[in-house]
């Protein structure tokens, strides 16, 4: 069999001709040697450029004709090994081609590396990412990014170290680990009550089955295949299988409008949807005939209600492909590359639709190896719980590739997890590593405070006593000082094995939390409690993790650091060392489908991927996230809200409404801060009188008010019915439930730029504000002040209240009870009272709107902003006390 395969291994690096085809099945091949090498795949040496391209003269050709790769088997895995005369003949090629690039060095060819064809024989070599070292082909490609699916784009390898790993695709990674790990538990999910396992070799094979049932549907190269459910075995079985018979994955979110999720099949041009039961199909069959690419739909759950041609159940589906030769699919894997793309994550923009995030088997690859080897995580001896939405890139890698990378076992969740079924999981797979979003650690959080409240004084002692060893315990190994404080072992007895116990974390090596910032009470109540969360940092764009924390080495409130083989640049810093942070490495994505604009503005020329966040490092290189550049919010569940859109529709529903401010980074829902139309005097300033399309809106609505304050006095039931009406409207249509908006408030002044409100800008913790020029220069946080009162009825205010003004001459003190988190001095403990050190200065202002969050028996300001002088503030470092702001 004649294959045009010459392998070039060069500083560990393995490029093929673009024409070569793959082992997409480990069977020994015999690979003639005949055939001259001419790729034009390059190789990116430290953010350079170098092409490793062989060229050969006729002689040479002669020379080599009839010499081959000779294979031997050794523990059922294949090995190429050259015969003394091939190893001649191709050095001789690698000569004449060095030659003609000024390269050719004879020493370097006598080094204690031997033939750089060849694995290396007197010294092991790295883990390799292939089965039996097999070699990688890649696709002809000249730039590091593309928008089209077809196109295939240069990887940012380099010449030596984590970047120089071997690139491989889905299917060899996978077939590794089932040629290593064939009968080892891959997917436990429950079937009727009862945990039912697949072995890795019996999730193979599945995932074949599959692919030949959507070759068999007519699936077209590069084109997806859409799945929309919760995460199951059919789940990873329909991406899996999609990516073996040439397709793109491509996950929607389970909470997608019927429009959105056409908007997603159309982008990707699916052949074929999935979906979990009746509900979703009939979301897909409301937009079916706006899908001019669909050929049919599998439900995998239940039975379908309705009969169609191109309506398939799960079996029936899988059976289809029983006739589709083994040849042909094995031709298909056979010519999938490494550098081309094979997964799409949509991920809000700041306006407009979803962007198509393009990921190549390299980007997913290769980033599973080294997050995973950063953390020492164990081949087939790691569990974990799928329950995060497949279509986020955190879950999909988590759960998906670095999993089959390192043969772990995935227990599935039940839907209803995030409503409480979760903890039964986990205590009954009590996985050895779990990822959390930050609303995960907080409901957990939210709920071991209730509980403890209910306890016995002498109980509710003894956790405090316990949880104030587990923090300082936690600060020591931390700082590297692993002082384990008197009494460690028993309060470890008495309290903090009970409560992993409690939690299904008995076995859980990492602890991690992603997709969303945390905040740091958050971060030392499970310090305290033995459980340190460990921070992720990454970005779709980045498919998935940039840099990570682990067991030895995180700091709170940072981001971890770098991940091997990848570079970070802070782009413009200011006298902090806070810049913009700015990514390079395997890990950073082709582009977005379809969307040059786009990929221009997230990939400057030299193939940096911008991220839109500000950071800082540490003197030990931990990365921090100080803000955002990027007009996105992110609420606690992790979900990615674009802003203006959502801005948009509300005031389009209602023509009253001027201005709508968005409200919900870190937070569990959505709020908006709402102003009426009104009008603005000669200095530009908006006056308390309603414009005449107010007026109008008013007199539709049989409302006789003239001002703005008149309606807000009254509460005007008709205006405030058709606001609520409108902003139910806008709700409709949102993309998902985490897009509407729960809660407004209606503020007495509209915004201006003379008057010096606030503007927007995004943050990372929460949607951070700047003020406009003209205005006070108070030191304002990076984000939302979260302020704890030890007494709620102190304060008894409700979500959107306004507070009046204070009489004049007033002038009260914050009550004892009272706490500020933030701001404590450094040496302070959390959650003692906040000692003034002066009298507070009290500054005349109009009203406070408080936006709240109850919490048992607790209540946390989630934000407020502060009119003062007709002027708008967000929290600058102050303290609330009733009725007044203190700066």
């Amino acid at each position: 069999m004649n294959v045009e395969k010459d392998l070039v291994r060069i500083n560990g690096v393995a490029v093929m001709d673009g024409k070569a085809e793959s082992m997409s099945t480990q069977k020994a091949q015999t690979v003639s040697d005949s055939t001259i090498l001419k790729t034009h795949s390059t190789l990116i040496h430290n953010g350079g450029a170098t092409k490793a391209v062989l060229s050969s003269t006729s002689e040479l050709e002669k020379a080599t004709e009839g010499l081959s790769l000779g294979i031997r088997n050794l523990k059922g895995k294949s090995r190429y090994f050259c015969s003394p005369l091939t190893h001649l003949t191709l050095l001789l090629k690698l000569a004449v081609s060095r030659c003609g690039a000024g390269e050719f060095d004879l020493s370097s060819m006598a080094t204690k590396r031997g033939c750089p064809y060849c694995p290396n024989t007197e010294e092991p070599e790295a883990v390799p990412l292939s089965t039996a070292t097999a070699p990688t082909t890649l696709a002809p490609a000249d730039q590091l990014w593309s928008t089209s699916r077809d196109k295939a784009v240069r990887l940012r390898m380099e010449g030596s170290g984590p970047a120089s790993e071997t690139p491989v695709t889905i299917h060899q990674m996978f077939l590794e680990t089932v040629e290593k790990y064939g009968d080892h538990p891959a997917l436990v999910s429950k079937k009727g009550g009862q945990w039912v396992t697949l072995t890795w070799r019996q999730y193979y094979e599945q995932c074949r089955a599959a692919a030949k049932s959507f070759l068999k549907l007519g699936l077209e190269r590069y084109h997806g295949v859409g799945i929309l459910g919760f995460n199951s075995p059919e789940w990873f079985i329909s991406d899996v299988g999609c990516i073996f018979a040439g397709g793109l994955g491509t996950g929607i979110y389970t909470t997608n409008t019927p429009e959105a999720c056409q908007y997603v099949a159309a982008s990707s041009e699916a052949n074929i949807l999935v979906v979990e039961n009746q509900k979703q199909l009939e979301k897909i069959l409301q937009v079916k005939d706006q899908l001019p690419h669909l050929k049919a739909i599998v439900q995998y759950k239940g039975e379908l209600q309705q009969k169609a041609p191109f309506l398939y159940t799960w079996a029936e589906f899988m059976k289809l492909g029983e006739e589709v030769p083994d040849e042909q699919l094995n031709a298909v894997i056979d010519s999938l590359r490494a550098n081309e793309c094979c997964t799409l994550i949509f991920t809000s923009g700041t306006t407009g639709n979803p962007k198509g995030v393009m990921l190549s088997h390299d980007n997913l690859t290769w980033t599973s190896y080294m997050a995973c080897s950063m953390v020492n995580v164990k081949c087939a001896e790691e569990v974990l719980v799928s329950y995060l939405p497949l279509s986020h890139v955190a879950a999909q890698l988590c759960d998906m590739w670095m999993a089959t990378r390192f043969a772990m076992t995935t227990y599935f969740a039940e839907p209803d997890a995030l409503k409480g079924s979760l903890v039964n999981t986990l205590k009954e797979a009590r996985p050895t590593c779990f990822l959390g979003v930050p609303r995960v650690w907080e409901k957990m959080q939210e709920k071991m405070k209730a509980i403890g409240a209910k306890a016995t004084p002498m109980r509710r002692r003894v956790a405090d006593w316990a949880k104030s060893i587990g923090l300082q315990y936690n600060y020591s190994v931390m700082n590297g000082e692993n002082r384990v404080p008197w009494g460690f072992m028993l309060a470890n007895n008495l309290v903090f094995k009970k409560v992993r116990e409690s939690l299904g974390l008995d076995r859980c090596k990492f602890c991690f939390t992603g997709a969303a910032p945390i905040t740091k009470e958050t971060l030392e109540y499970f310090m305290s409690l033995n459980i340190p969360l460990l921070e992720l940092y990454g970005m779709s764009e980045s498919a998935g993790p940039h840099t990570i924390s682990d067991n030895q080495s995180y700091r709170i409130t940072s981001c971890g650091k770098l991940m091997p083989g990848c570079k970070t640049k802070l782009e413009n810093p200011d006298e902090d060392g806070s810049g913009e942070v700015c990514f390079w490495g395997r890990h950073v994505f082709m582009g977005y489908l379809n969307m040059p604009d786009k990929t221009a503005e997230a990939l400057d020329q030299d193939g940096w991927l911008h991220s839109g966040d500000l950071g800082r490092h540490d003197q030990n290189d931990f990365l921090y996230i100080t803000g955002r550049i990027k007009e996105l919010i992110i609420t606690a569940g992790g979900e990615n809200i674009p802003p203006v859109p959502i801005e948009d529709a509300v005031k389009a529903e209602v023509p009253i409404i001027s201005n709508a401010m968005l409200i919900g980074d870190k937070l569990k829902f959505l709020s908006m801060l709402l102003t009426l139309k009104c009008v603005v005097d000669d200095n530009g300033e908006p006056t308390d009188k309603l414009s005449h399309e107010a007026l109008s809106f008013c007199q539709q609505h049989n409302v006789t008010a003239t001002t703005v304050s008149e309606i807000i006095a009254n509460k005007e039931p008709a205006i405030y019915k058709a606001i609520q009406e409108g902003m139910e409207r806008a709700n409709a249509r949102a993309t998902s439930n985490a897009q509407k908006i729960q809660k407004w408030v209606i503020l007495e002044r509209d915004f201006s730029v003379t008057g010096g409100e606030l503007v927007r800008l995004s943050g990372v913790g929460s949607r951070g504000e700047q003020l406009q020029q003209g205005t006070p220069n108070f030191p304002f946080p990076s984000h939302i002040n979260q302020l704890r009162l030890g007494d709620p009825e102190v304060f008894p205010v409700q979500v959107g209240d306004i507070i009046p003004p204070p009489s004049p001459g007033s002038s009260p003190r914050p009550p004892p009870s009272w706490t500020c988190l933030e701001h404590l001095p450094r040496e302070a403990p959390r959650g003692h009272p906040y000692q003034m050190p002066e009298p507070p200065q009290l500054a005349p202002f109009d009203a406070i709107i408080i936006i709240l969050d109850e919490n048992g028996l607790r209540t946390t300001i989630l934000s407020f902003i502060a009119i003062i002088s007709g002027t708008i503030y967000h929290p600058a470092k102050c303290v609330i006390v009733t009725g007044l702001v203190m700066l």
